[in-house]
């Protein structure tokens, strides 16, 4: 992945904050997810741009659908 030159500030916060609510860590996210702990820091900071299996499977883990994941970034984005 990618750090991003056009940053995902929304897409990071609802992460974050749904992991958070879960009462997960990153690195429980991440081994989850098939990805490392070190991309879901860098995606919940808005520094990377996950493919978008990889948002897919975030967002699954997480117990959403992309477009419920999709919704609550663009809400919190503002």
């Amino acid at each position: 992945m990618d750090r991003s030159k056009r940053p995902q500030p929304g897409l990071g916060r609802a992460v974050r904050q749904l992991r958070e609510e879960r009462g997960m860590s990153q690195e429980a996210l991440a081994a989850r997810a098939g990805v490392t702990a070190a991309t879901i820091g860098l995606i919940e900071r808005g520094q990377a741009n996950p493919k978008w299996d990889t948002v897919k499977t975030i967002a699954a883990e997480l117990g959403l659908s992309i477009s419920e994941l999709a919704k609550l970034s663009e809400k919190l984005e503002r």
